[in-house]
């Protein structure tokens, strides 16, 4: 039996201009209403990302999201963190190096904001939510433990940032696409499906009552895990290859369309 409800933003709940459809709203809402727990799992810190949880109603106290693609799950009202892992300062010089020889942009985010990298070439990362951006140079740094670090420019240059990754930092860090304009660089063991881990675990549930919707790169740990992992029809290929589930595109309501038909089923 299904008990929660894993749910990747940017191109599979929200539509291309970053609503939740009133369809979407709705379908969620009945769940919650069944029991189900729904939680959100994004790469953005939560203060980002409230207004959607505003709207969909996930303020009671035993309510969570999976924030920094897995590296914070936090409560939603209380702000208590459940699980946490990241990167020091030192682990991420050698991608510092890398990026400042090839001349990559290079944000870092802790738990509560980012860090621009000024003697690195410009990013074109941004965050809603009154997310404070600090510019600085990699030796003004706080020596602190970060949430994940990316990378954002037009897709053809992350394009040539990933061909050029040498094996050595692929190995040192969990690299995900989660946009075509964005690449991310995080702890080796951090993964949304890690924080759905430690979230199913608190509910003293497994992955055997977890559903997952996703459609990027970022997504495969949790629709793998998932008992029931669910692809976009917008998804990237290799993305719709993992799961035998597969539902309409982001701007066709495919999250409430398979919720309502499963559930109704089951």
């Amino acid at each position: 039996m299904i008990k929660l409800v894993a749910l990747d933003l940017d191109n599979t709940l929200l539509t291309n201009d970053k609503r939740i459809s009133e369809v979407n709203e709705k379908a969620l809402k009945a769940l919650t209403a069944k029991g189900v727990k729904v939680v959100l799992c994004t790469g953005r810190p939560i203060n980002a990302i409230w207004h959607y949880i505003e709207q969909l109603g996930l303020t009671q106290p035993d309510d969570f999201t999976i924030t920094f693609n897995g590296a914070l799950v936090i409560n939603n009202t209380s702000r208590t963190v459940l699980a946490q892992q990241g990167i020091t300062k030192a682990e991420l010089k050698p991608l510092h190096d890398f990026s400042q020889a090839n001349q990559f942009p290079m944000d870092v985010l802790n738990f509560e904001q980012v860090y621009p990298m000024t003697d690195l070439v410009a990013s074109t990362y941004q965050l809603g939510g009154n997310i404070k951006f600090e510019p600085m140079t990699f030796d003004q740094l706080p020596d602190k433990l970060y949430a994940k670090v990316v990378a954002a420019q037009k897709p053809e240059i992350l394009d040539r940032l990933t061909d050029a990754l040498p094996t050595e930092l692929k190995q040192q860090y969990h690299v995900a696409r989660s946009q075509p304009h964005i690449l991310e660089f995080l702890s080796p063991t951090t993964d949304k499906a890690v924080g759905l881990h430690a979230l199913l675990a608190h509910f003293g549930w497994d992955e055997a009552q977890l559903m997952a919707f996703g459609d990027a790169e970022n997504d495969t740990g949790m629709l793998k895990a998932a008992r029931v992992g669910v692809a976009m029809a917008n998804a990237q290929p290799q993305i719709t290859a993992l799961t035998q589930y597969h539902t309409a595109s982001n701007e066709d309501d495919g999250v409430a369309q398979f919720v309502n038909q499963y559930f109704n089923e089951h």
